[in-house]
């Protein structure tokens, strides 16, 4: 018996001693060598002008509107009757985000609630016969909270102070 504990232990041993001789061991270096910058994943300052970005980018049905640069699509459903809405978030300012469509659209939009916050922008007019909902941008500010609105793909979690939610005119 003691023979065989000994016999195993030599076996875990040498099984050891060979996985170690295969692993590479790096070589040190003097100097400390140059890396490539990792990519630059900053957002603009709040209040920076912004250029536009079509949404045929994102979706090509919403080519024509205008998305927030560095907003992501969080979402998409069909609503029925042809219709899509695309809900994008941004950790930019309920404000920045609002004067950046006061632009974009050349238009004020209507103040929809002052609490929470939210701003609508129409893309087209409502006609009830074909459509679910108002073709319209719609911005919401979820910072009032300060946990902002959560956003979970899979075990992944993710917060974003403003949502845009986009139902693009059909034709």
């Amino acid at each position: 018996m003691a023979l065989a504990i000994a016999f195993s232990a030599l076996t875990l041993d040498r099984a050891f001693l060979a996985a170690q001789a295969t692993t590479p061991v790096p070589k040190p270096s003097p100097f400390p060598t140059s890396t490539p910058a990792p990519p630059s994943t900053s957002k603009p300052a709040p209040g920076t002008p912004v250029s536009p970005q079509d949404g045929g980018n994102v979706d090509p049905r919403l080519a024509g509107v205008p998305i927030y640069p560095g907003a992501e699509l969080l979402t998409s459903f069909d609503t029925g009757r042809g219709q899509w809405v695309f809900t994008l978030g941004t950790d930019m300012p309920y404000s920045d985000i609002v004067a950046y469509y006061k632009t974009q659209m050349r238009t004020s939009g209507t103040e929809v609630f002052r609490t929470p916050l939210m701003h609508q922008f129409d893309l087209g007019p409502f006609r009830a016969e074909t459509m679910t909902y108002r073709p319209a941008v719609v911005v919401k500010d979820y910072s009032t909270d300060g946990q902002g609105f959560l956003h979970v793909t899979g075990t992944s979690e993710k917060r974003f102070r403003t949502v845009i939610q986009i139902v693009p005119a059909t034709k």
